[in-house]
């Protein structure tokens, strides 16, 4: 498919949807691995995995942050370099290129720098406690290290993604996968690391993803090349790219906010329990969350593309397809939690106590999850079509402006607490949808107008 440069613009776009969607979600499940392989070994480390696994837990705002930052430059960098080739400008999505990659070099050195020096205070602002802060210092130490190799596999990934190479981005992602998988155990068990062999696992892991990525990057079958006369910071080509990013930083780092604001909460609610109790839900909700990001992936090399060459009618047949692709999973995940939420927590601890407190939150904090598909259908085409503006109001709009406040109103509001807490996230998860709705119906025909005039 990919010998003919213009596929994005001629091949069906049902066709195109189902051959690019399909490695972004495998890569998306696959990176969830990254995620939760630890927490699940973790979980069942004798005599001390609750706590142990509550400690990791605390880490996941500061890994959210990292993370974020590989999205504001490759979320904004990407699409901008999709729309360049559509345009047949091939130089210009070069250069965007060798920007973001400098640009996340320097990133990650700053980051790697914070970590190590302030790491400690951070996770005990984060909701650790006297009990769990050992776990979490152990584990967030050593993960550090390997912010380089987070930020480039991400960053760097996405545009493999864009040029519609999806699954080379998947094989990136399942080679550290794998070997994440089976260093976990070896590291944790055989060599008796506890979360210290989780982290090192993890960094070992991504370091080999990376090497991936900047290789074929480097290689022939590559349709952007990473150039040496590229690898410098414009402040015309990066600042776009930021901008366009700050949508997805602001939903991925707000989550790290999110998740401190229910963390502080809930410890003083409901103790290391509800804390523990949080680290399972989030992390099944990335079996929402992750997936959902693989199809709308799968669909901006499309969007973005075709947006660029000015295609109103393929943009729009993309969306359509995104959009019914999206909402058909997040319904169907959301009947799986309601029908049997102990099987999805049982995945990640064998505690009974911890089993039985958060099978019935589960069902409470993912009540909203059936319209999810439409939010990130809608986010994610904002993105394609270079809308950072539109992209950020409904980013912070969900985060900051509903879920937030609610996670302190909410326990006031009804007797139990502590699940007044966990309410907060589909209250603002429904609201949240009904203005991403209203908001993409007025924008998104008006860029469709911008293109056809």
């Amino acid at each position: 498919m990919q010998d003919n440069k213009n596929f994005l613009g001629t091949e069906p776009v049902g066709k195109l949807l189902l051959k690019l969607s399909i490695p972004t979600v495998i890569a998306q499940l696959i990176n969830m691995l990254y995620n939760i392989v630890d927490r699940i070994y973790i979980g069942h480390i004798p005599g001390e995995g609750s706590l142990a696994l509550t400690g990791v837990g605390v880490c996941m705002p500061i890994i959210m942050i990292v993370s974020a930052f590989a999205a504001l430059v490759s979320s904004g960098g990407a699409p901008r370099a999709s729309i360049c080739m559509g345009k047949q400008d091939n130089k210009s999505a070069e250069n965007i290129l060798g920007n973001c990659f400098i640009l996340q070099i320097i990133i990650s050195v700053i980051l790697t720098a914070i970590l190590l020096i302030w790491g400690r205070d951070l996770l005990l602002a984060f909701g650790a406690s006297e009990n769990t802060i050992n776990y979490a210092t152990d584990y967030m130490h050593i993960y550090a290290f390997g912010t380089l190799f987070v930020q480039l596999t991400l960053g760097m990934n996405a545009f493999i993604t864009a040029q519609g190479f999806t699954t080379f981005s998947m094989v990136s992602v399942l080679i550290g996968a794998i070997c994440n998988i089976v260093l976990d155990p070896v590291f944790i068990f055989v060599f008796h690391m506890g979360v210290r062999g989780a982290a090192l696992a993890t960094v070992i892991s991504q370091a080999i993803s990376t090497l991936w990525v900047v290789l074929f990057l480097c290689g022939k079958k590559t349709l952007l090349h990473l150039r040496k006369k590229h690898l410098h910071l414009e402040a015309k080509v990066v600042l776009p790219c930021i901008a366009l990013g700050l949508a997805a930083f602001i939903m991925q780092s707000s989550e790290s906010i999110v998740t401190v604001c229910f963390n502080s909460s809930l410890l003083r609610y409901g103790g290391d329990i509800a804390v523990g109790a949080m680290t399972i839900l989030t992390s099944v909700m990335q079996f929402a969350m992750l997936p959902l990001q693989g199809i709308a992936q799968g669909a901006q090399p499309i969007s973005s593309y075709n947006y660029g060459a000015k295609n109103a009618d393929r943009v729009k047949k993309t969306f359509r397809l995104l959009l019914i692709t999206c909402l058909s999973y997040s319904v169907l995940l959301w009947a799986a939690v309601q029908l049997v939420p102990r099987v999805f927590v049982s995945i990640f601890t064998a505690d009974t106590s911890l089993i039985e407190f958060t099978a019935p939150m589960l069902k409470i904090y993912l009540g909203g999850l059936f319209l999810f598909g439409i939010q990130i259908a809608c986010q994610m085409t904002f993105t394609s079509l270079g809308k950072a503006v539109n992209s950020i109001i409904v980013a912070v709009v969900r985060k900051f402006v509903l879920l937030i406040p609610l996670i302190y109103i909410m326990p006031h509001m009804i007797s139990d607490s502590t699940t007044g807490v966990y309410m907060a996230e589909p209250i603002a998860d429904i609201t949240a949808v009904i203005f991403t709705s209203v908001l993409f119906t007025f924008q998104f025909k008006k860029a469709l107008a911008e293109i056809q005039n």
